[in-house]
């Protein structure tokens, strides 16, 4: 319930929203890997929030974002951060103990290479955690929602009508529909890792069922996690 109270105040108050979910996440990391002096990445990790909460538990912290005005947003971009693609990762295979992102996947135009990058850069025995946000769930238009249902386009339009500039996740450019349905798929057909969980991340534990839905888990899922163990 918090962190849906959170949800609509990213855009007026992002210290607050991504301070929520940063916590949330080193929570919900932490059971499928020890972060105490492990190396991991976080890619899309922004402005810092995430760098806070990883290394205070104990994370050997590395983020990498394509957007230098995001990594600023706290007034200085942090040692230890990469400026790059997601689709194209400037790390060796098999270097990091957990290759970690939450939130990005939607914004780039090949999610799934994104994806098999994260993969490629875990060593064996590493953790990959991947969680997006659903398209067509109430949130999957970010602040163009709930008019991105009438379509991404439209719904640009008319909040730039409304208020007067464009949004902040700009349909088509940096916003792209990513689905339920594909990211079972990528997991399913990836042969480089194990499937340790897939799961509707800000759900209820009695809803993980609805995942495996079709046409219902794109409406009730929010967010999917994907965690995968590298081979």
């Amino acid at each position: 319930m918090r962190l849906l109270r959170e949800f609509r105040h990213e855009q007026p108050d992002p210290a607050r929203f991504y301070t929520a979910i940063a916590e949330d996440s080193v929570g919900q990391l932490s059971t499928y890997a020890d972060l105490d002096g492990g190396v991991m990445l976080d890619v899309g990790g922004g402005p810092g929030y995430f760098r806070d909460a990883f290394m205070a538990a104990g994370a050997r912290y590395y983020a990498l974002d394509s957007d230098v005005g995001e990594l600023a947003g706290l007034g200085g971009i942090a040692s230890g951060t990469v400026i790059g693609s997601g689709m194209r990762l400037p790390f060796r295979d098999d270097s990091l103990d957990v290759c970690y992102s939450s939130n990005v996947l939607e914004h780039v135009p090949d999610p799934w290479l994104m994806a098999e990058e994260m993969v490629r850069v875990t060593r064996p025995g590493g953790v990959v955690f991947i969680s997006y946000t659903v398209w067509f769930g109430p949130w999957g238009g970010h602040e163009t929602a709930p008019w991105h249902y009438l379509g991404g386009l439209r719904a640009r339009r008319r909040y730039t009508r409304k208020h007067g500039h464009e949004p902040k996740n700009k349909y088509g450019e940096s916003l792209f529909r990513v689905t339920v349905r594909a990211g079972l798929a990528w997991a399913d057909h990836q042969t480089l890792a194990d499937v340790v969980d897939v799961a509707p991340r800000y759900n209820p534990g009695w809803a993980r069922w609805l995942v495996h839905v079709p046409v219902v888990r794109e409406l009730v899922t929010w967010n999917l996690v994907i965690v995968l163990r590298k081979r």
